[in-house]
């Protein structure tokens, strides 16, 4: 069965920082591609960044660029989000994915798997 635990999140002033784990079981982790999703109320899922199966290779969205970091231990199954200067803009529902295809995408609909959301919050 696999599994994406995510921890971290939470609340935070306009200038913070946070940090997402989320570590994986049940599956082969190096061999996928992974990335975090965020979702506002009452919005699609957004893709905030990807990192390729070696961790060779990340890509943030524009809207992040520079202030959020993405990384990954294989050795341990996880991935990680660290969050820099946070804006309230930020805040929603962080999701993070596996996705097993070589090549990297940023379409929600690719992932195969998911883990079970974290709030983060930004106050202004």
């Amino acid at each position: 069965q696999v599994q994406l635990v995510q921890s971290g999140g939470g609340l935070v002033q306009a200038g913070g920082s946070l940090t997402l784990s989320c570590a994986a079981s049940g599956l082969s982790f190096s061999k996928y591609t992974m990335g975090w999703f965020r979702q506002g109320p009452g919005q699609e899922r957004r893709l905030v960044a990807t990192i390729t199966r070696s961790g060779s290779s990340t890509n943030v969205a524009n809207f992040v660029e520079g202030r959020f970091t993405f990384s990954r231990d294989n050795a341990k199954n996880t991935v990680y989000l660290q969050m820099n200067s946070l804006k309230p803009e930020n805040t929603g529902v962080y999701y993070c994915a596996g996705d097993g295809h070589v090549q990297v995408k940023t379409s929600a609909e690719y992932y195969d798997f998911w883990g079970q959301g974290a709030q983060v919050t930004v106050s202004s």
